[in-house]
Formats: structure tokens, sequence, C-alpha cells
């Protein structure tokens, strides 16, 4: 694993915290599960006891990673992105996209969500909008090809 830091605005570090609490809960909800199959010692529960070794698998997977995001979490000082001129990791950023309005927020990785409006700063659009003040038009390279945006509005 990395030690390298984890943007995360409050908002998503808590997020992450509550996602650990269930993920705790569902680690012992997996164990008693594997525990009632071993002791019905039937082979028509071999199917369930293998299902339950791979929730346990999958759960602990994320136990682990969850984890570690929060160990290398840094706070995003969003209010100071706010204000900033430039855009910044924390950033809400109006973009003129082909004619159309579109708002972002640049955020961590971890807490990405385009549908909700949230891009991160190592995605291609968050990554070329970095640094980028009102006004600047940025040729971003994305799958698709070229697209080109201008900054509108930076909050």
């Amino acid at each position: 694993m990395t030690d390298k830091p984890v943007p995360l605005t409050r908002e998503g570090k808590a997020k992450l915290e509550i996602e650990l609490e269930q993920l705790r809960t569902r680690r012992r909800e997996v164990a008693e599960m594997i525990h009632n199959a071993l002791e019905q010692g039937t082979s028509q529960n071999d199917a369930e006891y293998d299902d339950a070794k791979l929730e346990q698998g999958r759960v602990e997977g994320r136990v682990m990673e969850v984890e570690d995001l929060l160990r290398r979490a840094r706070i995003i000082d969003e209010d100071g992105a706010h204000h900033a001129g430039r855009v910044m990791i924390g950033s809400g950023v109006e973009l003129d996209w082909d004619g159309a309005k579109r708002h972002y927020q640049i955020v961590g990785a971890p807490e990405a969500d385009a549908a909700h409006g949230k891009i991160s700063n190592e995605s291609p659009v968050g990554a070329a909008l970095l640094g980028k003040a009102v006004g600047d038009v940025i040729d971003i390279n994305a799958p698709k090809g070229v697209i080109k945006v201008k900054v509108l509005k930076i909050d």
C-alpha cells in the first residue's frame, strides 16, 4: 500500500467512517453465517459456506481499503478552495462545455461521483482544470477525443 495522501472533504470522510462501521457489522454477520454453515455439516450447506466465504473475502478487502483511505486522509480546505482565484481540490467550478453550462466540484478519487457533480482531481477533466482561472479555455483529452471547455466561475 502507498502512503500517498488522499484528499477528502469532511463529508467524504464521514461517509467512509459510516461505511467502515457498516462493514464491521457485516463482518460479524458473515462470520455467523460461516459458523452456522459449518455446524450444519451437510453437502447442502456447502454452497452456503462457499458463498459466505466469498462474501467474507469481499468484506475484508473493502474493510482494509477503507481503513487505508482513512489512515491517509487529508481533509480538503473547502473554504479556502471556494475563495481561491484558481481551481483547486475542493473548488466548485462552472464550465461552458460545448455551449452547455455544467457545474462540478473537484474532489479526491474516493469521493468522485460524476452523476452528482463530483469529479476526481485525477480524472482527465479534473486534472486539466486544476490551477485554471475564470476565463481560461482548456483542451481536455478525453476518451471521446479533445473537448474544449471554458471556466465561467469558481466557487
